[in-house]
């Protein structure tokens, strides 16, 4: 076994003290770790010592103290997102995939994201815009950005230079951090994301992209009329993402019984250049006028008379209690600490 000890967390290479460790066992069964000094992992077959993973090549094979084997790999970022603390609902891989893709984050680009949620999204788009870009994220609940913050720490093993959270409304907020026209792409996954998109408007470039992940057809109408009625975007385009595995074994090819179906819609738009007036699209008769009536009868659930008083469970939102966002926060941070350190964070 290599003796060379790599100090501090690395994304390729050598297992080294802050690493976190997925561990499949025989039967397929993960167990993810961070690697401290001192530590210990226990199964019911047995103990592996973390002193003695360290310096082993990513993707090896080890045996515990009882013969059990274990095979040894490096988180993937998606691995990663799907296990971490969550304070709110992550943002799938999958659709985390295809908003990089559908808004076109490129290394150097200035993205705007809201909200920041668990901070799963904001990982996937610091991977995109590189070290030559910026990403600012706003959210509104400095409980969820604490976790947020801890979580990539704990990824990346410190917070990116090129990363601020900033807690506070999008709407207030975004004028004091962007001039106009200075954003390449702005990502919203929010209650009501609507609401955000003239002040969007305003810093977005000619040509930048909008994209908003939303989990209703109430919330994606809205967005989409929204858009039209501003008149300062394309045309929007909407698509949901399912994920269906396969279980592949000699001639024992079939569809998995279960899959990731909808977790959400995507709605994207282009910001046009000022002064510019979009074709209308040549549409086929149909009676598609609506009146205000129309909109509260088709998005139930207001706390009140204004539009912009939403409840959570109104718009498929469920809000974790106070008690066990602070249970995540702690989770979050302890992660965070031992990816930094190498040392062992866990209550005693």
């Amino acid at each position: 076994m290599s003796t060379i000890l790599h100090e501090g967390p690395q994304l390729s290479g050598p297992f080294t003290f802050g690493d976190r460790v997925q561990l499949t066992g025989p039967k397929g069964r993960l167990n993810t770790i961070t690697l401290v000094r001192g530590g210990e992992f226990h199964s019911h077959h047995g103990m592996l010592r973390h002193d003695d993973l360290v310096g082993i090549a990513d993707g090896s094979v080890v045996t515990n103290n009882s013969g059990e084997q274990y095979l040894l790999l490096r988180p993937l970022l998606s691995d990663f997102v799907m296990s971490m603390p969550r304070g709110a609902a992550i943002v799938y891989p999958k659709d985390a995939a295809q908003i990089v893709s559908l808004a076109d984050i490129f290394p150097g680009a200035r993205v705007v994201e809201a909200g920041v949620g668990s901070g799963a999204l904001s990982l996937h788009l610091l991977r995109a815009v590189g070290e030559t870009g910026e990403l600012m994220s706003f959210e509104r609940r400095t409980e969820f950005a604490d976790i947020a913050t801890s979580n990539i720490h704990a990824f990346t093993g410190n917070i990116p230079d090129n990363w601020s959270v900033t807690v506070g409304d999008l709407q207030d907020e975004l004028a004091n951090r962007c001039e106009p026209a200075t954003v390449d792409r702005v990502v919203l996954d929010m209650l009501a994301p609507w609401e955000c998109v003239p002040a969007v408007a305003r810093v977005l470039k000619p040509g930048g992209v909008l994209i908003c992940y939303v989990a209703t057809v109430t919330q994606l109408s809205r967005v989409a009329e929204e858009v039209r009625r501003l008149g300062l975007f394309t045309h929007p385009k909407a698509n949901e993402t399912m994920v269906r595995g396969w279980h592949v074994e000699g001639l024992a090819v079939r569809p998995d019984h279960r899959m990731v179906a909808h977790t959400g819609f995507l709605i994207t738009a282009r910001r046009l250049a000022p002064d510019t007036v979009l074709p209308s699209l040549k549409r086929r008769a149909s009676k598609s006028d609506f009146s205000e009536d129309d909109v509260a009868a088709w998005t139930p659930g207001l706390v009140g008379d204004e539009p912009e008083e939403w409840s959570d469970e109104s718009i498929g939102q469920w809000s974790k209690s106070d008690k066990v966002l602070r249970k995540k926060a702690r989770e979050a941070q302890r992660l965070a600490d031992e990816r930094a350190t190498g040392a062992d964070h866990s209550p005693r």
